[in-house]
């Protein structure tokens, strides 16, 4: 039934687009993709990377998810630690699993 996942939607404030944008393609390097014409209206973006998509949502009131969230697998976990602190995110370190390694940040 399933052929693959198309996309993960994440909600962000009203107004949040240049800071959103800035972390998503400066820090994590996606890329953004285009909304469609008929729901740029409504706010948002659209990023991709490594074909994954993921699209943020305007919601009001904006309560942030507790637990919801992307998992991103990273060639070196070390190389990306060095580009969050070089560019001033926290993170936190995750408790590891058997052959994962984890750490935790949030957007903007």
């Amino acid at each position: 039934m399933i052929l693959a996942l198309h996309h993960v939607q994440l909600a962000m404030p009203r107004g949040a687009e240049v800071r959103a944008r800035a972390f998503y393609t400066g820090v994590l390097g996606f890329e953004e993709t285009e909304k469609p014409e008929i729901l740029k209206r409504r706010g948002g973006l659209w990023f991709v990377a490594a074909g994954a998509a993921l699209h943020l949502g305007v919601e009001e009131p904006f309560v942030p998810a507790r637990k919801a969230h992307p998992a991103f697998r990273v060639a070196s976990l070390e190389a990306a630690k060095r580009r969050l602190v070089g560019r001033g995110i926290a993170f936190r370190d995750g408790e590891d699993l058997p052959g994962i390694r984890r750490i935790y940040l949030d957007d903007p």
